[in-house]
């Protein structure tokens, strides 16, 4: 397929069952077989939507077959969230006695996944340096299965090199897995960039909404098919009325993420600027340590970004009251413009200890920049840090 995302958005499926134009929703966990024959199909086939919910419902496969489309990859089966997406991916993966190398800057519930939950199993990891494709060369093991990415990342938006990570895993032998939620595959696209499976935490911005949970993992068919067999023993089932949202989100993908591009960069370059402001992290910015990387293999630099201002966590909380257009709250990737302090979110002193001795400010604000009109959100932006400003 040639087409551009936004068509892929749209088109990536087949035609709507029963006509419709718009998928209806099938509500339905059991189906039934006109005959013997079709039943022992139904339930033995690979991906059967027309069986049991938990092996796939129709609405389960629209969505898989676009993001397949979007991702560039040979299927996707989609979960009930982000994190049983990376869970199920992980145990399907994974025995006893592998290893895993993780970023050290990355989604904390990866990380809690990696260290925590897997070490019980009997399966070792290692943190990586994401922005030193060499520092993988020195954790690497012949035993070690997985290498998981995060890019653009979690709340620092560090950029990390896919293809030259790619390059070091597959000389090991070893999968590569890519954290796709922040970028979306409107801005990356890493299994074209040598990636071996993707996922994503549906939730944010393929979704868009702030009204589904959902993950998505898109691969290869032979990897996706394990994969969905673990997923049939661990039941993270999305339902289908998720499946449906989830779907309508993803139509709009595009003309969303090319607002929320535009948006974030605006106010990245307004902060930047500003006075009060210690240091913005967005990819976009000229002054990110890894924008020419990012311009390499991201085409739109997302809707995240992150920054301090003089006065650390007491004039950060102080801002987020100020601010009228942006709501405290946790996630990202809605609509609407979120905000919070990471350091605020974080119950695990170990983790809120590594994520600091990482470069994560306890008066950090991570912003998730929505779709409002640019000049409304500058103007509040503006007035917020006028409001309490220390001078």
């Amino acid at each position: 397929m040639n087409d551009l995302p936004g068509t892929r958005a749209l088109h990536g499926d087949e035609v709507s069952r029963e006509g419709a134009v718009v998928a209806p929703i099938f509500q339905a966990t059991t189906f039934a077989a006109a005959s013997n024959k079709e039943f022992l199909d139904a339930a033995t086939r690979s991906f059967s939507d027309e069986f049991y919910t938990r092996y796939g419902n129709p609405n389960h496969t629209q969505v898989a077959e676009v993001m397949s489309a979007l991702e560039g990859a040979e299927r996707a089966i989609v979960t009930a969230s982000g994190m049983g997406a990376i869970s199920t991916m992980a145990l399907s993966l994974l025995s006893q006695g592998d290893h895993v190398v993780i970023q050290r800057t990355t989604y904390p519930g990866t990380t809690n996944l990696v260290t925590n939950l897997l070490y019980r199993f009997g399966i070792s990891s290692s943190y990586v340096d994401q922005i030193d494709p060499k520092s993988l060369e020195e954790v690497i093991r012949p035993e070690t299965r997985l290498v998981l990415l995060e890019t653009p990342s979690n709340p620092l938006l560090g950029v990390t090199d896919i293809e030259a990570f790619a390059d070091v895993a597959h000389r090991n032998g070893s999968l590569v897995a890519v954290d796709n939620t922040v970028a979306t595959p409107i801005n990356q696209r890493p299994i074209e960039l040598g990636a071996d499976l993707v996922w994503h935490s549906a939730t944010k911005y393929l979704g868009g909404h702030s009204d589904v949970s959902a993950g998505v993992i898109a691969g290869p068919s032979q990897l996706v098919e394990q994969i969905w067999r673990t997923h049939l023993a661990i039941g993270s089932v999305l339902g289908p009325i998720d499946a449906w949202l989830l779907l309508r989100g993803i139509r709009t993908l595009d003309v969303r993420m090319d607002r929320h591009n535009s948006n974030a960069m605006a106010l990245a370059e307004a902060l930047e600027q500003h006075p009060e402001i210690v240091e913005v992290f967005y990819p976009g910015l000229s002054t990110h340590p890894q924008h020419d990387l990012a311009k390499a293999q991201m085409t739109g630099f997302g809707g995240l970004l992150s920054f301090t201002a003089t006065g650390g966590a007491k004039r950060a909380d102080h801002l987020l009251d100020a601010l009228r257009l942006t709501t405290r709250a946790p996630s990202l990737g809605s609509v609407h413009s979120l905000a919070t302090r990471p350091a605020a979110m974080w119950s695990d002193q170990r983790q809120y200890q590594s994520q600091v001795d990482d470069g994560v400010d306890e008066g950090l604000i991570r912003l998730s920049v929505g779709i409002e009109a640019q000049e409304d959100l500058l103007k509040d932006f503006a007035q917020a840090l006028d409001a309490t400003s220390l001078a």
